[in-house]
């Protein structure tokens, strides 16, 4: 909303705007959603190499149990925070803070976020993490590099063909 609307359009109007949005997802939306290429195997090669995986996403947190079931990765991640744990969304570094602590308060610059989209990479950044950007999210790799993405991949399938190549290895 940040990107459309003033602050005070938000204040006035951003509760309203986002039941109405989680209503239309709901009805019109969400029995179209399939998971990217990839995403578990993904997440058991990470799990397989003793990489913890924190889920760190905008979604309020029924949506988010709901995406975990579509992509079929319940039970491969060792925490989980949504926009119910934050006081801001992305581009703003809050939903990420909550995870880096959830996970102990590790370095961050030890960690590394996998997103879909310049929000993604802008807000690890402000919690000072490097981001993989993935292509499948509709952004452009350029979009994505300009925001701060280390790397670019096309979706999570091809992150894991060049796995060991890339900064998660």
């Amino acid at each position: 909303m940040p990107v459309f609307m003033t602050a005070e359009e938000i204040d006035d109007y951003g509760e309203a705007l986002e039941a109405h949005r989680g209503i239309v997802l709901k009805e019109r939306y969400l029995p179209l959603i399939t998971p990217f290429r990839g995403v578990r195997a993904l997440f058991e090669r990470l799990r397989a190499d003793g990489k913890q995986i924190a889920l760190a996403s905008s979604a309020n947190k029924d949506e988010l149990a709901i995406y975990k079931r579509i992509a079929n990765i319940e039970g491969l991640i060792d925490v989980e925070t949504s926009s119910d744990d934050a006081e801001r969304s992305k581009p703003h570094p809050d939903i990420f803070r909550a995870a880096l602590e959830r996970l102990g308060g590790g370095s961050p610059d030890r960690m590394i976020a996998v997103g879909d989209t310049p929000y993604d990479a802008e807000a690890a950044a402000k919690a000072g993490m490097r981001t993989i950007g993935l292509l499948c999210g509709g952004w452009s790799a350029e979009d994505l590099k300009r925001s701060g993405c280390v790397a670019v991949y096309k979706d999570p399938a091809e992150l894991l063909a060049l796995y060991a190549a890339s900064p998660l290895a």
